[in-house]
């Protein structure tokens, strides 16, 4: 834990290329400058490597013991010396064709700290964002992916971090069992669509932390316009208030807040909601 109870922490925000280069090269850039930023703690969007590849049992294979994606994110939380939620990495513990959704966070000397596997996968019909454009209305996120069975709840150095992605945000209950492990800021990769996201991604962010009391990181994809798989970005830092401490809109960036667990700490002890809980 950090003795001064306070650290840097950022969420960043990028926008899908078409080759697993590119998308590297725009992480590399954004966490360069989070690091800059004086980021101690930096989360990475949901599937931010290779979202849109069709190829994903392929992918869950090579990145299955030191595949290029995860070898980039260690390289990059020991060069800049810090904690990385890597967003999520398609990965496959066996030869079971579907990966899993992985989180990874790795320490500031680059090796795997903790892992969380998706538990709610993201299999629903949406509306389409826009009457001009023919938006993507169905998502089998099951197709592709396997479950996550265990919440997870990691101790850094900096703080007790809760790990969750994506649509996990619509069921309160894995937010309440990670408050009731004591986690202190919770982690949110993410790719929420323009359709849904327009509506609920901050209002379901503010909810989580208001809720559990909880300071939270929701790192988002973007690419609104997309004339097919819109993406709503709006990546922000919250603290156990409901307030929206930093913000990126609807471009690549990053949003830098500073973390004072003293003040989660007085939250806490003035509104105790944890100890008035009767059901």
């Amino acid at each position: 834990m950090s003795q001064t109870n306070c650290f840097v922490a950022a969420a960043v925000q990028l926008r899908p290329h078409k080759s697993l280069e590119e998308n590297l090269a725009g992480a590399e850039t954004l966490i360069a400058e989070a690091a800059d930023a004086g980021s101690q703690l930096v989360v990475l969007p949901e599937n931010f490597a290779y979202l849109g590849r069709k190829d994903l049992a392929d992918v869950g294979l090579a990145e299955q013991s030191s595949g290029p994606v995860c070898e980039f994110l260690a390289e990059q939380a020991r060069r800049h010396h810090l904690w990385l939620v890597g967003g999520t990495v398609p990965i496959s513990d066996t030869q079971v064709p579907k990966p899993f959704a992985r989180s990874l966070l790795f320490d500031p000397r680059g090796n795997v700290s903790q892992q969380y596997d998706k538990i709610h996968l993201f299999d629903v019909d949406v509306a389409d964002s826009t009457a001009e454009m023919a938006q993507q209305t169905r998502y089998r996120e099951s197709d592709d992916y396997r479950r996550g069975t265990d919440v997870v709840m990691a101790q850094t150095e900096l703080c007790r971090l809760g790990m969750s992605v994506c649509y996990d945000l619509r069921f309160a209950e894995l937010y309440r069992q990670l408050a009731d492990a004591d986690a202190q800021v919770v982690s949110v990769p993410a790719a929420f669509t323009a359709a849904t996201g327009r509506d609920h991604w901050e209002l379901l962010l503010r909810a989580r932390a208001v809720e559990n009391q909880l300071f939270v990181i929701g790192a988002n994809m973007v690419d609104r316009e997309h004339p097919r798989r819109g993406l709503w970005g709006g990546s922000v830092v919250i603290d156990p208030w409901g307030t929206v401490m930093a913000r990126v809109d609807d471009q690549p960036g990053i949003a830098v807040a500073e973390i004072d667990l003293d003040r989660l700490t007085e939250i806490r002890r003035k509104m105790p909601v944890a100890q008035h809980r009767r059901l």
